[in-house]
């Protein structure tokens, strides 16, 4: 089978997108397929082309058995909801010829668009129907809702035709996937078939990532010993994640409870923002992105992790870090709404709290801190859920009977394809369970 993916984020950048886009389609290539991708040089979170990259534009070369081609892209330094669209759409425009190339002489089974970016997904639908390929679109973030949500964009009028824009670009794939139920719920209000949609989570690998021992090379760096609790959030330092709440917990515990530390683990572009509101504060301690094999050590020495967000953003994404935080065993505390997505993930496994209540903050972190009993109940009840859930060899086994099931269909009916999907739209622990 020939598969082409199409998307704005592939390795090396070593988190969010790029890490499913490259891990599915080196998967896929490890199958035996033939795959081949359409992406950006990496940027991300750093909002920063290394200089090896610019000269290497439509120009592909294998790596771990995918022909991976990039094309340029503008990346502002400042990414604003203005030139977020521009750079968006600087990707729509370069990757369009690449891809109809690569259509046209390669000729492709299954054409996978990867949102974001949603703007260069709706070039891949309209090729892919004139090519004979099956079109396939998986959404990781819905890049309309959380920019107005957000306040990245303000402008009603361009919010209502971005919103039409997305739902005829959902509507002219074949076949629909997101990263959670709730956001499959979402799919579905936007004017979605259920039998067009699926749940695809963001797998981790559980054998990478798995309980170990708290006193790391980290506490060392930190002098930290046994009696030192630390607080720990890993990923990118972005508007949506609401990190100055982590900023006013600390501070607020500074005094009373001086054992508590928190360390903030990324890039981003609020990274500096942060590190200027935490000066002078001895509990709080920033590192930068963390290299994979540092990865699970990383992991390891917190006491518990905290997912803070916006209320706004609650689930608009399934933050992908919790499969990790659940499958090191560590407790989380998460900012969450009652009902939504997240809560049910968090519920039983750690604290869900109310997103942007930095009291509820302080709270949660005093409750757990205080209580190494239910620490480890809740490390051992997330440990559970991420082999039954977030286990990357079940999820991406399901994947490739997706896609085996798309590119087998292209020469027969419609009817074998709805079959397919509707095989792939098990749940994913039911999932798990039958490979």
């Amino acid at each position: 089978m020939r598969v082409l993916l199409v998307g704005i984020n592939y390795a090396p950048d070593l988190i969010g997108v790029a890490k499913y886009n490259a891990e599915l389609c080196e998967s896929l290539a490890a199958e035996g397929h033939e795959v081949k991708v359409i992406t950006a040089p990496p940027y991300y979170p750093a909002w920063k082309i290394p200089p090896a990259f610019k000269s290497s534009y439509f120009r592909s070369r294998d790596i771990h058995g995918v022909r991976v081609t990039r094309t340029p892209i503008y990346v502002p330094g400042h990414p604003s909801g203005a030139k977020r669209l521009v750079h968006h759409a600087s990707f729509a425009l370069t990757s369009g010829a690449p891809v109809l190339f690569e259509a046209l002489s390669w000729r492709p089974d299954v054409m996978i668009a990867v949102a974001p970016s949603l703007m260069s997904a709706a070039f891949v639908s309209f090729v892919a129907r004139r090519v004979g390929a099956k079109s396939w679109l998986h959404v990781q973030d819905f890049e309309v809702d959380a920019a107005f949500d957000l306040g990245l964009l303000r402008n009603p009028y361009l919010r209502k035709w971005m919103l039409r824009a997305e739902a005829a670009i959902l509507k002219s794939f074949d076949h629909v996937s997101t990263i959670s139920q709730a956001m499959v719920e979402r799919l579905i209000i936007k004017g979605l078939s259920p039998d067009k949609t699926a749940e695809v989570r963001n797998w981790i690998d559980t054998n990478a990532i798995c309980p170990g021992s708290r006193m790391t090379k980290y506490r060392q760096e930190l002098k930290l010993g046994e009696g030192d609790i630390v607080a720990l959030y890993s990923g990118t330092m972005s508007n949506k994640q609401g990190l100055e709440l982590v900023i006013e917990a600390a501070i607020g515990l500074e005094q009373s409870h001086p054992h508590i530390h928190f360390i903030l683990a990324g890039e981003g572009p609020h990274k500096t923002r942060l590190e200027q509101l935490a000066a002078g504060h001895r509990n709080i301690h920033f590192f930068g992105l963390q290299p994979n094999e540092s990865f699970n050590q990383l992991m390891a020495t917190a006491d518990f992790h905290l997912i803070p967000q916006k209320a706004e953003a609650a689930d608009l994404v399934l933050p992908s870090k919790l499969g990790a935080i659940f499958a090191s065993a560590r407790p989380v505390i998460a900012m969450a709404e009652e009902g939504t997505g997240l809560a049910a993930e968090v519920t039983d496994a750690g604290l869900v709290i109310p997103p942007g209540d930095s009291a509820a903050l302080e709270l949660a972190i005093c409750q757990l801190s205080d209580a190494p009993a239910l620490r480890e109940h809740y490390g051992q009840e997330g440990r559970r859920r991420a082999l039954d859930r977030w286990d990357r060899g079940a999820i991406v086994h399901r994947w490739l009977e997706a896609m085996a099931g798309q590119g087998n269909a292209t020469a027969q009916k419609d009817t074998h394809i709805e079959g397919a999907a509707g095989e792939f739209a098990l749940p994913v622990e039911d999932a798990v369970r039958s490979s």
